[in-house]
């Protein structure tokens, strides 16, 4: 057969020759260095036969491939280990039956029946015999069997490999590797790819947990152990990986928020419901203050509208259709069902809708701070980024097809101005579309709306230069979507806000205008959320300063420390000030030591701190300490305060 290499020459092997054969015939050289391959597209290891007529391009350890591979049989190799330590504790290989160990982000698991519980101290000493395993350099061979014989390998043993096997279609093929020698080293059912020895695999890697986790994830199935590794190419990624998760641990919305007494949720309220405890709801406030001071300017309307609705109301826009399984479950009033609110967009239209309109009143922009209700399962739940109720900083923009790309671009530019403000600089967009091809149930009706509206968000974009990817098959039911994608300090992606465009839901309101020609027209609608919801942005901001808000958005800016209780009538004195000025400051009058109350204000990330003594109190002065800077100054009453009164205005 031939296979066909990336520079179009191609070779000429034997039927069921493999990469490995291949690279040889190139040379020694990449013989020794291969360590995997690409054929068709598809990830090959040196050991499976390789398809007639490929083109195939060898791997070595330089090529991002390779963690793939490793990660794969490291699984394998921890299988392994798991089975060595129970036999060194008496019980069989059998005992030990072995579900299923997939690659993930960045690592590894693999699910296990085991005779006794694992451990959490059991973790090293299944990664010691890992590293003793990968040092022993084992060499990896592939083999395949029929279906009877891969059944009667498992049958009465392992119920799991049993039954993925009759799980199989007709006629695939059976894979299995085995790793070492058949007295001591070890065989799996598998499908590869692998690398061609464990001395391959980079000795940097470490298992990190163990969870349970429900066979086929059938609640009805046997629970089993789910051990979790991770693994990389050097130790600089490993020790980066490991700080990120330290990193990512210490910035969690949901432990800064007890820490810092920001917000709680209550079983007794209700899982998803989360309540905002006064420091928390005072940065919510501002967040809120904020948004509608920037609204106002770029000429919104605010409006207020009710937490539930009519059945009817939601079967017109189409959430009742398409949306309902996320909805709470409908409330009975008077013999109708009213449900609770999942999105305001509906009652938005019946405010257009209540009067007339014509050219001359779009763009009509209607903004709300509303509260929704959605019915997310327990399981997904994440402090305030995953909730039942939440507050969104929503608003609809009501205008003719003519005004479409302009007002698109006046959102992406509120985008802009917001997000800059808040120091949010690694952030793009991605434009959802839909997919009639494989989905067609989820989008609605497919029309030229569709390729009208994807056609104007496209230009909008192109216009302002603004970074966006295509996703497909993420649009929503009425429209194409633009969501604001922002990297966290910690480099993970996250969904902060959305855009969307819609041509559907005004006709199915009956919503109109009268134009230019005195004809009636259907209103486009474009639905945007600058912050998304004030909840989900809050964790996110909160996550992406550790809790370091800045002077204009903290809830205590100040704390003034008197040195010694005679200092405190000054310390009072001053704050009183700084509260004319409507600054943010309290007094710790505690009998504790100077450096014990500093330190306090340090972990309630307090910005600033005023000491006061004996100096201070003769010259009117404070002793200023700002959080993150290395320096102390010493400045007047007045330049205290006319330096917060700038940064606070300036949001700095």
């Amino acid at each position: 057969m031939n296979i066909y290499l990336p520079d179009g020459k191609s070779l000429e092997l034997p039927e069921q020759a493999t990469a490995a054969d291949a690279a040889r015939l190139i040379g020694p050289g990449l013989a020794k260095a291969a360590i995997g391959a690409i054929a068709d597209g598809d990830l090959y290891d040196l050991m499976k036969p390789l398809p007639s007529g490929a083109r195939l391009r060898i791997l070595t350890e330089k090529d991002p491939e390779y963690a793939q591979l490793f990660r794969h049989t490291l699984a394998h190799v921890m299988a392994q280990a798991v089975r060595e330590l129970y036999r060194e504790r008496g019980f069989s290989p059998e005992a030990v039956k072995l579900a299923i160990g997939p690659v993930i982000e960045n690592g590894f698991y693999y699910d296990i029946d085991a005779p006794e519980p694992l451990r959490e101290e059991d973790l090293p000493l299944i990664e010691a015999k890992m590293h003793r395993i990968v040092g022993e350099n084992l060499p990896l061979h592939r083999f395949v069997l029929s279906r009877r014989e891969a059944l009667e390998r498992y049958q009465g043993i392992d119920p799991y490999k049993t039954e993925l096997i009759e799980n199989l279609p007709p006629g695939e093929e059976i894979s299995f590797y085995q790793q070492g020698d058949d007295q001591n080293g070890f065989t799996d059912l598998c499908r590869g790819p692998h690398v061609p020895s464990t001395g391959r695999i980079p000795p940097y890697f470490k298992l990190t947990s163990i969870a349970g986790a429900y066979w086929r994830g059938d609640s009805s199935r046997p629970m089993l152990q789910r051990i979790y590794g991770i693994a990389f190419s050097s130790k600089a990624e490993l020790d980066h990986y490991l700080w990120q998760q330290e990193e990512a641990k210490r910035r969690d919305h949901r432990k800064l928020g007890q820490e810092l007494d920001l917000f709680t949720i209550s079983e007794e309220v209700g899982k998803g419901l989360p309540l905002w405890l006064p420091k928390g709801a005072f940065v919510r406030r501002q967040l809120e203050q904020y948004m509608y001071d920037k609204e106002q300017t770029h000429g919104y309307h605010y409006v207020y509208t009710p937490h539930i609705g009519h059945a009817k109301l939601y079967y017109t826009s189409g959430h009742l259709p398409y949306y309902k399984d996320d909805m709470y479950a409908p409330i009975e009033i008077e013999g109708e069902e009213y449900y609770l609110k999942p999105m305001n967009c509906p009652h938005h239209h019946m405010i257009y809708k209540a009067r007339p309109h014509s050219y001359r009143d779009l763009p009509l922009r209607l903004a709300e701070f509303g509260t929704v209700y959605r019915f997310e399962l327990s399981g997904t739940l994440s402090g305030l980024t995953r909730g039942r109720g939440f507050t969104q900083n929503d608003a609809h923009i009501y205008c003719s097809k003519a005004q479409v790309k302009g007002e698109f671009i006046r959102v992406i530019q509120l985008f802009d101005e917001v997000y800059k403000d808040f120091g949010i600089q690694d952030y793009w967009f991605r434009l959802s579309l839909p997919d009639f091809e494989n989905n067609p149930e989820k989008f609605g009706e497919p029309g030229p709306h569709w390729e009208e509206a994807i056609a104007a968000i496209r230009a909008a974009l192109d216009e302002t230069g603004a970074k966006y990817v295509e996703g497909i098959g993420e649009a929503t039911f009425y429209g194409p979507k633009l969501d604001v994608q922002a990297r966290t300090v910690l480099g993970k992606e996250e969904s902060v806000a959305t855009n969307q465009l819609d041509f559907i839901s005004g006709q199915r309101f009956g919503l109109e205008f009268t134009n230019e020609r005195g004809e009636k027209e259907t209103p486009v609608i474009i639905h945007r959320a600058i912050m998304g919801s004030f909840d989900r942005f809050f964790a996110f901001y909160l996550e992406h300063t550790a809790g370091d808000f800045p002077l204009w958005l903290s809830p205590t800016q100040a704390v003034i420390v008197p040195i010694s209780d005679r200092h405190l009538e000054y310390a009072e004195e001053v704050a009183a000030e700084l509260r004319q000025h409507r600054l943010r400051v309290e007094v710790d009058d505690r009998p504790e030591r100077m450096n014990a109350k500093i330190r306090d204000a340090e972990l309630q990330k307090i910005p600033l701190v005023l000491v006061v003594g004996d100096k201070e109190t003769q010259t009117h002065t404070v002793n200023l300490r700002e959080r993150h800077v290395k320096d102390q100054r010493t400045l007047s009453r007045a330049e205290l305060i006319g330096e917060m009164l700038q940064r606070v205005a300036e949001r700095r």
